[in-house]
């Protein structure tokens, strides 16, 4: 029998997942980037693969994913660790809200709540003062985004087969047929559009009819740590606990929030939370920012930057903290709550996009349900 044939159009995060999932059930795949090498959100991220932020259904579609990654990375395609994470609390009602998750979490999740002396023999880079403890999860995967993403594809075709087009904008779709411009075009049996925050190229009138909006993230990539100095598991201050979905399980997160509110309005205004993880070559990854908008700034806010950096001091310390490096990142997000986004244009064709920031965690876990039905 003939293979059924797909073409995935995107090589992001999203686009390397679905044609991973395509090909797994059988299609040849064929993927189409209009850039000469991945450049978006997906390479412009921490790397982490982040269960423990992620609610109900969505944890365990985060753990398939972090399986999926370390299968890769078990076969040599690119560099990933599994250090953990570890939430860290300086004031007592931060503290009571890790205690609260670890009596939520600790049923079904692999968590531990440490001292201030346990945090110190997990991380050498965690403040010790006015530290009252944190909460520990084992289930967090780092890899390097640029490097893994610009390795998934070589992997891709090796194992499965799958044919990369760089350079090619698609710019038209009908009739199982997508057009590079007037003179070029290729038929399959499904079309996948992973566009990521480009909502105009394909089908502009159907993402116009979805609550769509884009989000900018400001981050930084700090020097390589000297004499191969670890800072052990990824670190994150109190204001991330009230950034992700599945710390709102705890009852005493409104007060806190209300707190930074009353004492952070300015962080809670530009969306800022502050974590940090650590690559292969020791270089450290922090950040970062929220602003949204149909179209946003290009430019980079420096008072942004340093509001990062001063939050950041309150909980880690490195060897070297000099900044090598600063980016923006934009990403599309559903303004609506939901965390992800499908619906087909037109038969046969299909759109997945809008994890919301979530890609690197939830990407290859979402792909895998999304083409179930074929």
């Amino acid at each position: 029998m003939t293979q059924p044939s797909a073409i995935v159009i995107g090589a992001g995060i999203v686009g390397l997942a679905t044609a991973r999932a395509l090909a797994v059930k059988g299609y040849t795949v064929k993927v189409f980037e209009r850039t000469h090498k991945a450049i978006g959100a997906s390479v412009r991220n921490f790397g982490m693969v982040w269960p423990i932020g992620q609610p109900g259904m969505l944890y365990d579609r985060a753990l398939h994913s972090r399986g999926i990654w370390k299968e890769m990375g078990d076969a040599g395609a690119f560099w990933y660790d599994t250090p953990g994470s570890l939430h860290l609390a300086y004031h007592q009602d931060e503290w009571q809200v890790l205690q609260e998750l670890y009596e939520l979490f600790r049923q079904e999740r692999p968590v531990e709540l440490l001292s201030a002396r346990e945090v110190a023999d997990r991380s050498g880079a965690a403040v010790q003062q006015h530290l009252l403890g944190g909460l520990y999860s084992a289930d967090e995967l780092i890899v390097d985004p640029r490097e893994a993403i610009a390795a998934v594809p070589a992997y891709l075709e090796e194992k499965y087969g799958v044919q990369f087009f760089w350079g090619k904008c698609v710019s038209y779709i009908s009739d199982n047929t997508i057009y590079i411009g007037n003179e070029e075009e290729h038929e399959c049996d499904v079309v996948f559009i992973c566009s990521g925050a480009d909502f105009e190229t394909l089908y502009p009138e159907a993402f116009a009819a979805h609550p769509l909006t884009r989000c900018k993230l400001q981050m930084m990539r700090f020097a390589a740590q000297p004499d191969d100095w670890r800072i052990g598991p990824a670190l994150c201050g109190g204001l991330s606990l009230i950034h992700y979905k599945s710390f709102a399980a705890a009852t005493s997160l409104t007060a806190l929030k209300q707190r930074y509110e009353q004492e952070m309005s300015n962080y809670l205004d530009w969306g800022i939370h502050v974590m940090v993880a650590q690559n292969g070559r020791g270089e450290l990854t922090v950040g970062d920012s929220h602003e949204y908008g149909t179209t946003l700034d290009p430019f980079d806010k420096e008072f942004i930057n340093t509001m990062i950096v001063n939050y950041l001091n309150t909980f880690a310390r490195f060897k070297d903290a000099r900044i090598v490096e600063t980016w923006n990142g934009i990403y599309p997000k559903l303004t609506n709550g939901e965390t992800d986004l499908f619906f087909s244009p037109e038969p046969a064709v299909y759109v997945l996009n809008a994890l919301s920031g979530a890609g690197m965690t939830l990407s290859f876990g979402l792909a895998e349900e999304m083409t179930a039905f074929l």
